[in-house]
């Protein structure tokens, strides 16, 4: 996760160290994430993360305002479904059906912009179910985020974007994500 978006940036290539995840909510102990826990709807390790905290979840200390589901865009409830499996010393996405019937196909996605080149106004981006609240941090794991390549620059905001674009669900993708859309649009 982490490693794959520095390698989007031109950074170090992957790690073998474990990941350890801060939990939003007091008293609630974070889980190590590395080669055995799980992602998405998998089982996890004993102690792991409680379901409906951790990454890739909204806090409910962030000064912005959860996602409302809406019918016209796919929910990330559907994307964050994905359980992993090692393969070739790598961790590799297992997705259903769910997932998979997105393919190639134009969808649309909510969600918060995460630049990924400099300038008011961006062509490639991440878009992530919860808010980035720290420079240095991922809000979660590459099934809480979709890369965008946009069609033309959208203005960069803190505000919740919706996109439309060609969907792709990547299942060996070199930086380790999980979802891109292609000639995406902002739409209203």
């Amino acid at each position: 996760m982490l490693v794959g978006l520095m390698a989007l940036a031109g950074g170090v290539g992957a790690s073998r160290a474990q990941v350890v995840l801060s939990s939003p909510i007091p008293g609630v102990q974070p889980a190590p994430r590395g080669a055995n826990a799980s992602v998405g709807g998998g089982a996890g390790p004993a102690g792991a993360v409680p379901a409906g905290t951790g990454a890739g979840v909204h806090s409910p200390n962030s000064p912005f305002a959860p996602l409302v589901e809406r019918g016209d865009v796919v929910p990330w409830s559907v994307l964050t479904q994905v359980r992993t499996r090692v393969e070739n010393k790598r961790i590799v996405p297992v997705f259903e059906a769910a997932q998979t019937g997105l393919n190639q196909k134009t969808q649309r996605i909510q969600g918060f912009m995460l630049p990924l080149e400099p300038g008011e106004r961006v062509r490639h981006f991440l878009l992530s179910s919860v808010p980035l609240t720290c420079s240095f941090c991922t809000p979660g794991g590459p099934e809480s985020m979709v890369e965008v390549r946009a069609r033309t620059a959208i203005k960069a905001t803190l505000d919740v974007l919706v996109v439309e674009g060609k969907f792709a669900v990547l299942k060996d993708d070199p930086y380790g994500l999980y979802y891109r859309i292609t000639d995406a649009v902002a739409v209203k």
